[in-house]
């Protein structure tokens, strides 16, 4: 990708710290990144940046405009039009992982034009990918699937890279969504990608390698999510994952966006995606356990993870607070 740095990112008027995930994980795994933040009235999501605005954040040497922001349905909301358009003015690009295309929208396309400006969609597939055949394939791969969506599966993946390869070990992320892709400058926005397509798209980004290398897998959405479980399914079986880490958040009362789903438990994850996964990979096993306790406290989130680790007979931590040593360790 050739999105000018550094950023400015837009928080809009998410109504949460979750709705900004785009953001937040721009400013935890590219730290330094960012100049600032830019936030409409209303926003309850800080990522800790300077509040900035249009012209101070161009003074600050932004150069493009980031929307952080990653609601229900990925659009483009006519709210935030005028400060979109404020920023191409300024001279700053902007780049958008948004269901809803920036190059859709005429006035963000006439701005752009009258100002030299590039608008980068993150989540626009640029290949054409196979259909998925489950073949074999040497190599190691290990995905990351959740309870629920938005529960620290990409975290997790990052995680374990960083840690795998302080030690030594060939791994790599492989970007699945937009805060990815926006983070590693690679990857496939696979729920962009056309259903027929998405598990050969899987296969493309995870191809064979040498013995020893590992690919780690960004896992998106929930297999009990009724909106967004078809992603994770191509993911399991584009996949063909040799480990599994299970990923939860543990204080939700319901699934994220439908609060008339509750959220299943790690047991009930564990004993629905093993099935799944040998389809493609009879000897896959689920390795560890990443527990999202952000919510919690330092003594709370200890002893619910000595917990999961007793329950569940394998190794538990919060991949950010705690780091992922012994899930490492696992593999």
């Amino acid at each position: 990708m050739s999105l000018q740095t550094p950023y400015l990112l837009f928080l809009g008027d998410a109504p949460d710290a979750l709705a900004a995930k785009v953001a937040q994980g721009i400013r935890d795994w590219r730290p330094g990144i960012s100049v600032g933040q830019f936030r409409l009235p209303g926003c309850k999501a800080d990522m800790g940046l300077p509040d900035m605005t249009i012209g101070e954040a161009v003074a600050a040497g932004a150069k493009t405009l980031v929307i952080g922001v990653a609601n229900r349905g990925g659009v483009i909301s006519e709210s935030w039009k005028a400060v979109l358009v404020e920023a191409l003015a300024a001279g700053m690009d902007l780049a958008a992982g948004l269901h809803n295309l920036l190059r859709d929208e005429p006035d963000l396309v006439a701005a752009a034009k009258e100002h030299g400006r590039k608008l980068h969609d993150v989540r626009v597939p640029s290949v054409k990918y196979p259909i998925g055949d489950g073949k074999r394939r040497a190599g190691k791969r290990i995905l990351a699937v959740g309870t629920d969506c938005s529960c620290g599966k990409m975290y997790t993946a990052l995680a374990l890279e960083k840690e795998m390869r302080a030690r030594g070990m060939k791994a790599d992320f492989r970007a699945t969504g937009q805060t990815g892709i926006l983070i590693t400058g690679d990857g496939v926005p696979l729920d962009a990608v056309v259903a027929d397509f998405m598990a050969g798209a899987v296969e493309t980004i995870t191809p064979e390698a040498a013995d020893d290398h590992w690919d780690v897998v960004e896992g998106q959405g929930s297999l009990f999510h009724p909106s967004f479980s078809g992603v994770t399914m191509a993911l399991i079986h584009g996949s063909q994952a040799d480990n599994l880490i299970l990923c939860h958040e543990p204080t939700r009362t319901h699934m994220r966006g439908l609060p008339h789903f509750q959220v299943p438990t790690l047991e009930a994850l564990h004993e629905m995606v093993m099935p799944l996964a040998r389809i493609v990979n009879p000897d896959v096993r689920v390795s560890g356990i990443s527990v999202n306790t952000a919510a919690m406290g330092e003594d709370e989130a200890q002893g619910y993870l000595a917990g999961i680790e007793e329950a569940m007979g394998m190794p538990a931590t919060d991949p950010y607070r705690f780091g992922v040593a012994k899930l490492v360790e696992a593999l």
